[in-house]
């Protein structure tokens, strides 16, 4: 796995094991360092025995498919991120691609890009489309039709798939329920890193959405997230790392990897008021039926 630049800090001490064993919902080992045999090992060390590899581009995405066929651990999730999408459209190179050059753009190269996914999605190891969806944080006006037709394919992909539909909802929420209303959602859609409120929590539960938290959740202007845990339905809760990314507190700003997962299950358990064996094991349960497997 390639270094990535949050590496330059010291890795965090792994937290006391979870008794009751997890899945990293989302996570992004692609973006890690080390090895992916020593990011299983030390996940599984602490309860956390399975991870959802999540593609971004057309090469993480291959590489994710690749990964999960060699690793019973390792579930993979194909996608373009809504960033890339105006990316290959226009040419950006301030898209998700991590290439660093611009690029020959149009509707073609999208069609082409969603093309590979649709194609690695039929995967019997991947399973998910994901993370897709919209962010209107990092992508203006002049990208979002391209992020939402990108959205909407990826809708129909994973419906026609059966597979899991991963969303990325960045400043976006109420024109992803409107694309997801309006295409009609799969039957097991993930809100990865949640960031409504708990009002929307509510919205998503009603239409059976499953909600993913971060380790933002212990952020101490996260309040939003922690009124969402505590009223989200206990059997719609997973977790995730999103590894490298949103590493949990006492240990922000530091590398985020798998095995940092029990810091941010204990967490959802204090806010909920339960014991985190109960919690561990609905998140378990959840993770298996929101992914199929």
């Amino acid at each position: 796995m390639p270094a990535n630049a949050a590496d330059q800090h010291p890795a965090p001490p792994p937290p006391d094991p979870l008794r009751v064993p997890v899945a990293d919902a989302h996570t992004h080992l692609d973006m890690q360092s080390g090895t992916v045999e020593e990011a299983l090992a030390q996940a599984a060390s602490v309860g956390v025995t399975t991870v959802v590899q999540v593609g971004c581009d057309v090469r993480g995405s291959r590489w994710a498919a690749e990964t999960a066929a060699a690793y019973d651990a390792v579930h993979a999730t194909v996608a373009l991120h809504p960033n890339e999408a105006p990316r290959l459209v226009h040419g950006d190179p301030d898209g998700w691609s991590r290439q660093g050059a611009r690029e020959p753009g149009g509707a073609r190269a999208l069609d082409e890009a969603l093309a590979e996914i649709d194609r690695l999605a039929a995967l019997p190891q991947v399973r998910g489309v994901g993370e897709t969806g919209l962010d209107h944080f990092r992508t203006g006006p002049e990208g979002r039709e391209a992020q939402e037709a990108s959205f909407r394919a990826h809708v129909e992909m994973a419906k026609r798939h059966g597979k899991a539909l991963v969303i990325h909802d960045r400043d976006a929420h109420e024109d992803v329920l409107r694309v997801l209303k309006e295409e009609g959602a799969p039957e097991r859609t993930v809100f990865h890193c949640y960031s409504g409120d708990a009002e929307m929590a509510r919205v998503c539960a009603r239409a059976g959405y499953f909600m993913s938290f971060a380790g933002n959740v212990t952020f101490k202007n996260a309040r939003n997230l922690r009124d969402a845990v505590a009223v989200a339905p206990l059997e719609l809760l997973l977790v995730e790392t999103d590894a490298p990314f949103l590493t949990p507190v006492p240990y922000r700003g530091r590398p985020n990897a798998p095995y940092l997962i029990p810091i941010t299950v204990r967490a959802m358990a204090a806010v909920r008021g339960i014991d985190e064996d109960v919690l561990a094991t609905a998140l378990g349960s959840n993770t298996a039926r929101a992914f199929g497997y």
